[in-house]
């Protein structure tokens, strides 16, 4: 990479950051330290990610030639943004400083498989669990106890390790695993949260409750028809 190319990335890196977390920092002197710093934390994220991802790809690729079917339909991640972790901190009322991101939030690095069955939620659990270099930290069923609004979800935050050319870092990836109707719902409820800022009625959280009880029961109908055609053959 180019020096002019690399300054224009720090430089892009360093404004991305809120004032909340810019605040705290010496930005004057230290600029491109800060920006380097910054740089060089969401790289070790993004290398979780991609580490993750192979892990699913290479069982999903598995599965398909052992068994009938994928278990995976489709592998989403993301990194959460500056602005989305310094406003998190604060609401948690912690620091906003690098360390305490590092320390205090699971969900920097996040990736979602979406599976066709739920069913297969837990065989992907399983098999993650299995990995030797993964190590599960917290675990969140939402879809045994499924959230007030509706939502339903496994959650896991998992730990993987990341090796540099000289460092070795242990990071935290949350993994949410959904069936196709679970994420259509989700994703849906999560654009009319942020999309009005205006309180939810009732009404509309009722209409929500139903609208993912009746996905959750789809979803278990559309299993047991899998189940009764896989014995036919």
């Amino acid at each position: 990479m180019s020096d002019e190319i690399l300054e224009e990335t720090i430089i892009d890196e360093a404004t991305a950051l809120p004032p909340s977390l810019m605040n705290n920092m010496a930005v004057s002197g230290d600029f491109y330290k800060i920006a380097f710093q910054f740089q060089q934390i969401m790289m070790i994220y993004e290398s979780a990610i991609k580490q993750i991802e192979t892990k699913l790809d290479i069982l999903n690729k598995e599965s398909s030639v052992n068994r009938t079917r994928n278990p995976i339909s489709t592998v989403k991640s993301r990194l959460k943004s500056p602005e989305s972790i310094a406003k998190k901190l604060e609401k948690k009322g912690f620091d906003i400083s690098f360390d305490s991101m590092m320390k205090n939030l699971n969900d920097i690095a996040g990736v979602r498989v979406i599976c066709p069955y739920i069913s297969d939620i837990y065989t992907v659990r399983d098999m993650l669990l299995k990995q030797p270099d993964l190590k599960l930290i917290v675990q969140n069923d939402y879809i045994e106890n499924p959230k007030e609004s509706g939502y339903r979800s496994l959650h896991l935050v998992m730990e993987i390790p990341v090796y540099l050319s000289k460092t070795e870092h242990h990071v935290r990836v949350e993994i949410q695993l959904r069936t196709i109707a679970m994420d259509f719902w989700a994703s849906l409820e999560h654009q009319l949260h942020y999309k009005n800022d205006a309180e939810v009625p009732d009404s509309i959280r009722r209409e929500l409750f139903r609208v993912a009880e009746t996905i959750a029961m789809t979803d278990r109908e559309m299993e047991e028809i899998a189940i009764e055609l896989q014995a036919l053959d």
